[in-house]
């Protein structure tokens, strides 16, 4: 099952964490990238760090909390919340991928 895991950082958290954990923190993603199908930081419109977001494609929502939970950033405090989203794609590079009867 496809979902869509939305991270908000905390505000007052050290500004070097991101810096500092960075290489631990993709290194998780790639030892895990048969689940984390991609990932990346979110921003305001100036530029500003807003969270990130991952698509993940685990059982059910219990293996995506532990992944969450299994990455470097979560002990750090640098994340302040996350929400666990299912998704369903349909619609991708310009075509339907679903039947629009179902």
């Amino acid at each position: 099952m496809t979902f869509i895991i939305l991270f908000e950082d905390a505000s007052q958290a050290d500004p070097d964490i991101r810096k500092t954990y960075m290489p631990a923190h993709l290194d998780f993603l790639e030892a895990h990238s048969d689940a984390i199908q991609s990932a990346g930081p979110l921003s305001d419109a100036a530029g500003a760090g807003q969270g990130g977001l991952w698509v993940v494609d685990v059982p059910d929502e219990a293996a995506a909390k532990a992944l969450v939970h299994a990455d470097p950033f979560w002990p750090t405090g640098l994340r302040k919340s996350f929400r666990i989203l299912a998704w369903r794609q349909v619609f991708a590079y310009g075509k339907r991928r679903i039947d629009p009867k179902t």
